[in-house]
């Protein structure tokens, strides 16, 4: 990346640069590292905060964050450690894998095929770690 007729890459090892000299920690920084440190919330807190709690006519919390899934999804490839989360929030807010698997699906049609190819597979992805 430090290509003298690429700008972008320049600036991109520039910033690179200032950053690991202001936090030499970030040399192994990694967003599934950072990932860890948010922990799946129970699904009665989801449900308060997210859910029926305030507004009883209101979506529930399963469906807020299919709803989110499907947003992340159109997004592409710039929101792994979002879906990841949000797909392990969602399983623990009961949604299917069935359920997952048809919004990400169904996001394919706004985002594109690249988009929800990487959305399931980081989805798969979650969903295998449930059964270790």
């Amino acid at each position: 990346m430090t290509d003298a007729d690429n700008p972008f890459a320049a600036m991109m090892k520039t910033g690179q640069d200032w950053a690991k000299a202001l936090n030499p920690a970030l040399e192994s920084f990694t967003p599934k590292g950072f990932e860890a440190l948010w922990p799946t919330m129970p699904k009665d807190m989801m449900e308060a905060f997210m859910g029926k709690t305030l507004n009883p006519d209101g979506l529930d919390a399963k469906t807020r964050l299919l709803l989110t899934l499907m947003g992340l999804t159109v997004l592409g490839a710039q929101t792994d450690a979002q879906i990841r989360l949000t797909v392990r929030h969602a399983r623990e807010a009961g949604a299917t894998k069935q359920e997952i698997a048809e919004t990400i699906a169904q996001a394919g049609m706004f985002g594109g095929i690249p988009a929800m190819t990487r959305a399931m597979d980081l989805a798969t992805e979650v969903m295998e770690e449930d059964k270790e």
